[in-house]
């Protein structure tokens, strides 16, 4: 099956099956209120988080430096903003976890780690091999 297909109907099962279960211990009204909360919340510290990626960005742009990591975590805390606008746990609890600094740059390391070269990559089989071309262009 698609991927796409699995996320797109697994997220809002579990965050439907979330809200029961949450619901049913600690009340629908504190249910209802705890999202707004986090939603609130969320997208308080994403603006904050933004400001400073931003800074963090312009201050690299200044010493001439490439802000790739200040455009991946940009990106990242625009996706934790929305994660936190849709109501329901799981994506409030993703979201919080893109916009704390040392959790996204744990989920950095892990997404674009350098594959370790071992030996049997180094031992590369190399062929060498000359062109000859058949039918040579004479003026």
């Amino acid at each position: 099956m698609n991927t796409f297909f699995i996320i797109f109907l697994g997220i809002p099962a579990i965050e439907i099956f979330l809200l029961i279960k949450i619901g049913g211990k600690i009340g629908a009204l504190n249910t209802i209120s705890l999202i707004f909360l986090t939603a609130i919340i969320g997208i308080y510290y994403a603006r904050l988080q933004g400001i400073q990626t931003l800074r963090s960005g312009v201050t690299s742009l200044y010493q001439n430096k490439a802000p790739i990591y200040e455009i991946i975590s940009g990106a990242s805390i625009a996706v934790a903003a929305l994660l936190l606008i849709i109501p329901g746990f799981l994506t409030d609890t993703i979201g919080f976890l893109l916009l704390i600094p040392l959790s996204r740059n744990i989920l950095f390391k892990l997404a674009f780690r350098n594959k370790k070269m071992d030996k049997k990559s180094e031992e590369r089989k190399i062929i060498d091999g000359e062109v000859i071309d058949k039918d040579k262009d004479e003026l």
